[in-house]
């Protein structure tokens, strides 16, 4: 163990002074050693803010696998860094598709986890932008060249060098494989850390920082407005944020669902009209109706059904992606036949967006419902978001961690 410095000290000065040796000289003498001493403490904690920074979580080991704890090393926080200790963390229905290999071949052990909120625990010597203690969120990104068109426009989204905050190769970090927010702490450069206002509710903010911004930004890029006719296709935890910012922005919005039981609770944020779109009759009378179509859908469906409905000159915006199983495809004469009506993908937002909506967000107290989960409950949640069964957005306490066994 140990010997605190100051216990070293306190022994050097009040230790009895040896015959003949006057208190000044004493004082002295050891004043020279603790200064060496004290020398060696500085040289040692430099030493340690360059180490890489242990981690707790729960990772896969396959596609088949199950949730299990998992210890691994971050990157060692940079001059430009900050470290954020994790207090929740969202479960995107993208996150399954990248566990369950749904998308593209993937990289084992993953770590997910893209829809992160917690506290900033160390600050590099040249971040201004956070002081310790500081809420920040960490969303789908986690660094890009800074460089290229699109980093200079603030749509860092759109790099050909972004990484991804999990399962994505880090160019900037020595290729190293990026694990996500199902852990107790990320370092990230301040340039993909916002800011999270002190009065945030902040068990609902961390689904903000992907299906917030995902949402949101097609709605401004669109500049939808008070009177317009918005659709909303898909009423799950995308969907039912869409809703909320373009009820917020003056839209009449109408949603599309298959499910009746979540009739009341669209109606309850301020929705103009709900289809099920399992009813014939309801969905009679739409065509050429609405100025902008936000697709949410995850799963298999008929894009050209939407694409009838958005209004000439209007806009579809697609954001929910189904599983390669289950992609759906625009055949060519639909787009003839559907003339002068865009349809086209939208990625989250740059960083600069998302500190936007996380402001406006959190001003006009837009968040996502949620139901909070222990971290040990993964394996269950997946399963109730693949069913469409979650109401709507599952946030993960990662405080929970602590009661975790033995990790990997």
């Amino acid at each position: 163990m140990q010997t605190p410095l100051f216990a070293i000290a306190a022994s050097f000065f009040i230790g009895k002074a040896n015959s003949g040796t006057s208190l000044r000289r004493r004082i002295i003498e050891r004043m020279a050693i603790l200064m060496v001493l004290f020398s060696g403490a500085l040289a040692t904690q430099a030493l340690a803010q360059d180490a890489p920074v242990h981690t707790k979580g729960y990772a896969v080991f396959s596609k088949e696998g199950k949730f299990v704890p998992y210890e691994f090393d971050r990157h060692a926080v940079g001059d430009n860094d900050v470290l954020i200790d994790i207090l929740y963390a969202g479960i995107c229905h993208s996150d399954l598709h990248h566990a369950w290999e749904d998308w593209r071949q993937e990289t084992y052990p993953m770590v997910p986890g893209h829809e992160i909120v917690g506290r900033v625990a160390q600050a590099g010597s040249k971040v201004t932008k956070f002081k310790v203690g500081d809420y920040a969120g960490v969303g789908c990104l986690v660094n890009s060249c800074g460089e290229c068109a699109s980093c200079k426009k603030g749509e860092e989204q759109y790099c050909n060098n972004r990484v991804l905050t999990y399962a994505s190769e880090d160019i900037y970090h020595g290729n190293e494989i990026t694990k996500g927010g199902y852990s107790n702490n990320i370092v990230v450069s301040d340039r993909f850390a916002v800011k999270v206002p002190q009065s945030a509710r902040l068990e609902r903010v961390a689904p903000l920082l992907c299906a917030g911004i995902t949402t949101y930004s097609p709605l401004k890029l669109t500049h939808v407005k008070k009177g317009d006719k918005v659709a909303v296709a898909g009423f799950g935890g995308l969907g039912h944020m869409a809703v909320q910012y373009a009820v917020a922005l003056g839209a009449e919005v109408t949603v599309f669902d298959i499910m009746e039981s979540k009739r009341h609770d669209a109606l309850d944020m301020g929705v103009a009209r709900y289809v099920n779109v399992n009813n014939p009759d309801e969905m009679k009378g739409l065509e050429n109706t609405f100025r902008v179509v936000l697709s949410t859908i995850p799963a298999k469906y008929d894009p050209a059904m939407y694409l009838k409905m958005t209004a000439i000159d209007g806009d579809m915006v697609v954001l929910g992606l189904p599983s390669r199983a289950n992609m759906s495809n625009v055949e060519l004469s639909t787009l003839v036949w559907s003339a002068r009506r865009k349809i086209y993908g939208s990625q989250i937002g740059g960083i600069r967006e998302t500190q936007e909506m996380i402001d406006y967000s959190v001003a006009n107290d837009i968040y996502p419902r949620v139901e909070v989960i222990p971290i040990q409950k993964l394996d269950e949640a997946y399963q109730k978001v693949s069913a469409g069964e979650v109401k709507y957005r599952y946030v993960i306490d990662i405080a929970t961690l602590s009661e975790t066994a033995q990790a990997r």
